[in-house]
């Protein structure tokens, strides 16, 4: 397991790329990367805050708790915080499994949880200011069909 919250960009593929070097023992690997998105043209960047060492902790316990109901080899979090530009990768997940199912189901509730419970604050600012992102009820609704 490897959880990583960091300001720096990362390079998706180089991160998929090392997830999997010289793994034999896996024959899926799921991985789901999430960008900044601008859905009305209005967004120039969004903040993202959080609190170091709370943060990690959350997401490193949500991580063990999916690798105990999945059987999985391995899993990868990657979490940005700071200004981020529109188009800018926020955050990774990567899971390895011997079989796809395992695989694709971890990596769908990772990302349901990182949606509406890891510990992240968003700010956007567009044309008309700064706002803070409120949580979205499709969010909740996606996390609880677990």
């Amino acid at each position: 397991m490897t959880v990583r919250v960091q300001a720096a960009a990362f390079d998706t593929g180089a991160e998929l790329n090392a997830f999997v070097k010289d793994r034999t023992d896996v024959g899926a690997v799921v991985s789901f990367t999430g960008v900044v998105r601008d859905t009305d043209g209005t967004l120039h960047q969004m903040e993202i805050e959080h609190y170091p060492g709370m943060t990690e902790r959350a997401i490193a316990e949500i991580v063990t708790q999916v690798q105990s109901r999945w059987a999985l080899a391995d899993v990868l979090v990657i979490h940005r915080h700071g200004i981020l530009a529109v188009g800018a990768p926020i955050m990774m997940v990567a899971t390895a499994s011997a079989h796809r199912a395992d695989a694709f189901a971890a990596a769908d509730y990772l990302m349901d949880y990182l949606k509406s419970r890891a510990p992240f604050w968003k700010k956007e600012t567009t044309a008309d200011g700064t706002a803070w992102v409120a949580p979205k009820d499709e969010d909740e609704a996606a996390l609880k069909r677990w």
